[in-house]
């Protein structure tokens, strides 16, 4: 197995070009466990750890430009303020070493279906930005996961950042595990408040091939709470609203039977974990909370 350690993006990127086939390692946390059980024996690896570039983020107007190796730690400390929902899903990731290690750009690079930073991002309408020899060019979230960890980017492209919205209202998060840290999920789930364009965005994590919005279930809330006045009035939602809503959650996944729970279980947990989300922002918009 050979090794790859460029020292800046331009070399990374022209190293891809050349060697499409080589693996990205960034914080190592999801390609070091396929090595250490035998699970993949790659020709080569491509570690961009010491690439400076992909260690920033910065801000761009209402955009924050989240470079793909800044670690789940450094969303929680730096950025918990204005993306609220990834600082959610960044803390139930693994332990503190794992968070100091891994990122969010390596769990897009992984695309499993149970990646905790997944449903955050699909809630918030992210954009990953791809990089390669030929160009830039930035992928909505809704169109990168293709499979069972397989994701658009081109074998000469690498996952250079991630293009999010600062909150502009409360965002959720929240997962099932088969403990209570340290835990892959069962199923997960993430919703976004977005008042200015009036829609509430959802992501289903762990419960289907892929990493998905719940599309029914938000039109349903959408023409619910305009139909209501609802995003006016910031009155209580009623109980009939919640029920149908996480009933359309249920429907949009499509689990299966594994090691960590059945398919029944999961249907059953994700219906509870998008009423209680549902639940919980709009109480916090009700009291003028982002997040």
């Amino acid at each position: 197995m050979e090794f790859l350690a460029p020292a800046d993006l331009g070399d990374a990127v022209a190293a891809k070009a050349a060697h499409p086939d080589a693996v990205p390692i960034m914080g190592g946390t999801d390609v070091m466990v396929e090595l250490n059980f035998d699970r993949r024996r790659p020709e080569l690896l491509l570690d961009l750890g010491r690439v400076p570039e992909l260690r920033e983020w910065d801000r761009d107007g209402d955009r924050i430009r989240l470079g793909a190796a800044v670690s789940y730690s450094r969303v929680i400390a730096e950025l918990s303020g204005v993306l609220p929902g990834l600082a959610m899903a960044s803390r139930t990731v693994g332990s503190p070493q794992i968070r100091n290690r891994g990122s969010i750009g390596g769990n897009l690079g992984a695309a499993s279906p149970a990646g905790d930073a997944h449903p955050a991002l699909l809630a918030a309408a992210a954009e990953v930005e791809l990089t390669s020899v030929r160009g830039v060019r930035r992928v909505p979230i809704d169109d990168f996961f293709l499979g069972v960890k397989r994701h658009a980017g081109a074998p000469d492209e690498l996952i250079t950042a991630v293009w999010i919205g600062a909150a502009t209202g409360p965002q959720q998060f929240s997962k099932v595990g088969t403990r209570n840290a340290m835990v892959i999920a069962v199923c997960s789930f993430g919703l976004a408040l977005h008042p200015g364009s009036a829609q509430v965005r959802t992501g289903i994590g762990s419960a289907a091939p892929t990493p998905r919005r719940a599309a029914a279930a938000e039109t349903f809330v959408n023409a619910a709470l305009q139909d209501g006045n609802l995003w006016h009035s910031r009155d209580v939602l009623a109980e009939s609203l919640l029920t149908e809503f996480a009933r359309r959650v249920t429907a949009a996944a499509a689990p299966i039977d594994d090691v960590r729970g059945t398919a029944d279980y999961r249907r059953r947990a994700l219906g509870v974990l998008a009423r209680r989300c549902l639940q919980w922002a709009w109480t916090d918009y009700r009291s003028g909370s982002v997040g």
